[in-house]
């Protein structure tokens, strides 16, 4: 069961227990497929690597919060807040299957095929409507934007390195439902380099 205090673990251990939870954002609802952990100050390659600021502050407030960002100037993404407060942890939601609000998730995506409708965070955040509104939204306080736990059989984890990143580029922090089909294709960046932690 997801509840703010399980989200309050490390972002890695966190990471695997929303595959198959369900992100909600009004008529929309998309089933959690490839997620990424970042490690706040810790980790390198997360925004919150080099402390607070006004486009990062929402991962140092409390577990369970959404943090939307701005990608490549394109589209927006999407990370559940974890860990304790104040250490500025998340998890991005990389990918996901629409299980509700088919026909909505359709017309936001402008006719992509229902595999791409989620796949990929601009892609994720696209369907679901998501934008600078929705930032900070509290993901259990029973309003639009929600997080609702998997209800199905348990899925099959795998790992791997994370996509995109140039520092900490092989810390094996992309976890994704083994065999799905809604699943972003990996590309290393190429200016990534070997990270001491990918012996994690």
């Amino acid at each position: 069961m997801l509840t703010p205090d399980v989200l309050a673990g490390p972002a890695p251990e966190v990471a695997p227990l929303l595959l198959g939870a369900v992100l909600r954002h009004g008529e929309v609802a998309v089933e959690l497929t490839e997620v990424e952990a970042y490690a706040g100050r810790d980790d390198p390659a997360s925004h919150a690597f080099r402390g607070p600021t006004p486009r990062n502050d929402v991962m140092f407030g409390p577990p369970g919060h959404l943090y939307l960002y701005f990608s490549y100037g394109m589209h927006w993404a999407a990370n559940v807040v974890c860990g304790p407060d104040g250490t500025a942890s998340g998890c991005l939601m990389r990918a996901g299957r629409v299980v509700d609000g088919l026909e909505l998730a359709r017309e936001r995506r402008l006719g992509a095929p229902d595999r791409d409708l989620a796949r990929g965070p601009g892609r994720l955040t696209q369907a679901l409507g998501l934008g600078p509104e929705q930032r900070g939204a509290d993901l259990f306080a029973g309003g639009l934007v929600r997080l609702e736990p998997h209800s199905g059989p348990p899925v099959e984890v795998a790992s791997g390195p994370r996509v995109g990143v140039s520092r900490a580029a092989d810390v094996p922090w992309r976890f994704w439902v083994a065999g799905s089909r809604y699943v972003s294709a990996y590309k290393r960046s190429p200016r990534a380099e070997p990270h001491p932690t990918a012996e994690r």
